[in-house]
């Protein structure tokens, strides 16, 4: 057991988003997704919302997987691992709430088993399988999650029952909102939002604002700090390539900036290729050194 000083690991982001249906969170999760990784292909949007992710299709080639019913915790399980299998960069899960109160949900499936105390232990280790995968997963996670008004029933003064209304509660189960790195809520159909938890410091205590790319730039820089960013990042990537192969495939990586890198990729080719001659040309030396010795003429 050693103490050893704290360094910040590179992470991948977990996103909350929550609001009443029809306040943006498909439009406004797509939005970030692109800002985080500037590249539309590399975005998967997990689809319980009967096909709506598809209305924004005009923004750019994004995936799309569509999820029916039943949901239960293990379909949502599989269609992360085909978005991962599939490289995909920014998995939007539009949206949670069905796993836990839709068709086939664990309400439903609790419901089922008889509806007693004791039947969640049979359920919430589901649960939480599905909500470690989303933690453990390679992919940075995005998930939207419907919110609804909340009620009780109250009594009175008089000590008749009363129906009280508490304000808006998200449809998942409780706490999920502290295992996002930052959660958003959308507070209005102006799809202005507020950060209700915020590990990265970034919009936490800060005005109300809306969603867009430059919000997924800023997530990704704050993932990023300490570890290089952007030209740097390839920088040493062309740096560490020993082949004019390896030198090929960061430059083919990288075609949103290929321009930019074009410069560093060359030189690097030509000190590669200066490498390789002199490697040859010493090798020829020393045969012909060798062919001296044993009498052996090279012309």
């Amino acid at each position: 057991m050693n103490l050893q000083k704290a360094q910040k690991q590179r992470i991948k982001l977990r996103i909350g988003l929550s609001s009443p249906s029809g306040f943006g969170k498909t439009y406004s999760a797509l939005l970030m997704a692109y800002g985080m990784t500037q590249d539309w292909s590399k975005i998967a949007v997990i689809d319980t919302e009967n096909g709506s992710a598809s209305l924004y299709a005009e923004l750019g080639e994004y995936n799309t997987l569509n999820l029916e019913a039943p949901y239960p915790p293990e379909r949502y399980m599989e269609a992360l691992k085909t978005c991962e299998k599939a490289s995909i960069e920014v998995i939007i899960i539009d949206s949670i709430s069905h796993e836990w109160n839709g068709k086939g949900g664990c309400l439903q499936i609790h419901e089922q088993l008889g509806g007693r105390f004791q039947d969640w232990a049979r359920i919430s280790p589901r649960h939480q399988a599905l909500i470690d995968a989303i933690l453990s997963s390679n992919c940075h996670v995005i998930i939207t999650v419907r919110k609804k008004i909340d009620y009780s029933m109250d009594k009175d003064s008089n000590g008749r029952t009363k129906v009280v209304k508490l304000g808006l509660k998200d449809i998942t189960r409780e706490g999920l909102d502290f295992e996002m790195t930052t959660f958003f809520e959308i507070i209005n159909d102006n799809h202005l939002v507020i950060a209700s938890k915020d590990r990265t410091g970034l919009f936490m205590n800060k005005p109300e604002f809306v969603i867009n790319a430059s919000t997924g730039k800023k997530l990704i820089q704050w993932c990023d700090q300490g570890f290089g960013t952007g030209e740097e990042k390839v920088r040493l990537e062309i740096e560490a390539c020993e082949s004019i192969e390896e030198l090929r495939l960061v430059y083919s990586k990288h075609n949103k900036i290929q321009d930019t890198i074009k410069p560093m990729i060359m030189a690097k080719k030509q000190l590669l290729e200066n490498i390789q001659s002199q490697v040859i040309s010493n090798t020829q030396i020393i045969q012909q050194s060798k062919n001296q010795e044993n009498g052996i003429d090279n012309s």
